[in-house]
């Protein structure tokens, strides 16, 4: 038998052993996170992705969080979630429960390259009022306290710096009482809450208004955010968004059920007396059932006999276009959703005399009906007086 030559198999153990060691090096590396999770299972917050890093913030509604960090040049991603607690996970059910220590936060990851951290600290506090310990405007309870959430002391540095300036600027006569704390497990938020602002930017704009936040920030930050020069920046990114969140045709397909559809899209009509809210006499608000634009109120509904939801007038003309519509050998005015396109039906002139003659003739599936006592939780509480 042939002996294998010694630099033969030195050579054959050599190049295993370095078929080995590669195999280990590639394992090693596959078990590391160097990129950012949003899968919705806990995250440590504390790594970054090659350029990118992350940074953690809670200010109230985590709906107001997203867009004014994602409308910034640097910032490539705002997660809603829940951190800050010492539960072991988060969920929105139980994070509004109060139960829990978590707070609603965002979740920032931005190229420091482009953005730096300081800045996105000094943007953050320019969307809350710092001296309020419990909450955030009309959110209450510890949920919606404010806080920044650093992963290392430069961080830990730079938002205590900013705080003790904000503090010293004479800006606010009480205390700022925002915590700066260390960076806990994130959870992301349920996909039904992310890129809220852009999914419902009608029902957003309202609520922004309703809560107060909107209104305060205008009072209090406006120097702050024009001497930042962010303002244009913002207000652009922000139209763009709400002028850009379109549906197709597909997506209004799977949206719609098929008579929504064929009303609202193809101006079809749905039956008389065999409609949903033709003899609804809750008191509350009907909005376009696309994207949630109030357009009349219970308080101008009136039956007019004829199978039909009938109002003598709109909440807000601003929310409606008409038409002239020549089909069917007859001329009547259309009248459609201005946010959403969508047909709603007519109005004619034939309501009685007390009722101003004007009677809007609406299909009930253009409409989704808003009781009254659920006003305040689907985020249009500021049409609570009009019933008082």
């Amino acid at each position: 038998m042939k002996k294998t030559p010694k630099n033969l198999l030195r050579a054959w153990i050599f190049f295993w052993a370095i078929i080995v060691w590669i195999a280990v090096t590639l394992w090693f590396v596959a078990l590391q996170d160097y990129s950012p999770d949003f899968s919705g299972k806990e995250n440590t917050l504390s790594h970054s992705s090659g350029e990118y890093k992350t940074a953690y913030f809670a200010w109230g509604c985590f709906w107001c969080m997203e867009w004014i960090f994602e409308a910034q040049a640097g910032v490539e991603w705002a997660y809603s979630g829940y951190t800050g607690g010492e539960e072991s996970t988060a969920t929105y059910e139980k994070t509004s429960s109060k139960t829990t220590k978590h707070r609603e936060a965002v979740r920032v990851v931005y190229d420091p390259a482009v953005i730096s951290y300081n800045k996105l600290v000094e943007l953050y506090w320019t969307q809350i009022n710092p001296t309020d310990d419990g909450g955030q405007f009309n959110d209450r309870g510890y949920v919606y306290s404010t806080a920044i959430y650093y992963n290392n002391e430069n961080e830990k540095e730079i938002a205590e710096n900013s705080k003790k300036k904000l503090q010293e600027s004479g800006r606010f006569q009480e205390d700022i009482v925002t915590l700066i704390e260390p960076a806990k497990s994130f959870y992301d938020a349920e996909e039904y809450h992310q890129d809220y602002y852009k999914k419902n930017p009608i029902r957003y704009k309202f609520y922004t208004k309703g809560s107060g936040r909107k209104e305060y920030i205008e009072q209090n930050w406006k120097d702050r955010i024009e001497y930042l020069q962010w303002k244009k920046y913002i207000n652009a990114k922000f139209i763009e968004a709400q002028v850009t969140q379109k549906y197709t045709q597909a997506e209004l397909k799977e949206k719609l059920t098929p008579l929504q559809y064929k009303v609202t899209q193809e101006s079809g009509t749905e039956r008389p007396f065999k409609n949903e809210y033709w003899d609804n006499k809750k008191a509350g608000i009907y909005v376009d059932i696309i994207d949630g634009t109030p357009l009349y109120s219970s308080l101008d509904k009136f039956d007019s006999g004829t199978g039909w939801p009938s109002f003598t007038k709109w909440i807000n003309e601003d929310n409606f276009v008409t038409h002239t519509d020549t089909r069917f050998f007859m001329t009547r005015t259309e009248v459609r959703s201005a946010s959403s396109n969508a047909h709603l039906w007519h109005i004619f002139p034939d309501a009685p005399k007390e009722l101003w003659w004007i009677r809007h003739c609406i299909n009930s599936a253009s409409l989704r009906f808003i009781a009254l006592e659920k006003l305040e939780n689907e985020w249009y509480g500021e049409y609570i007086e009009m019933f008082q």
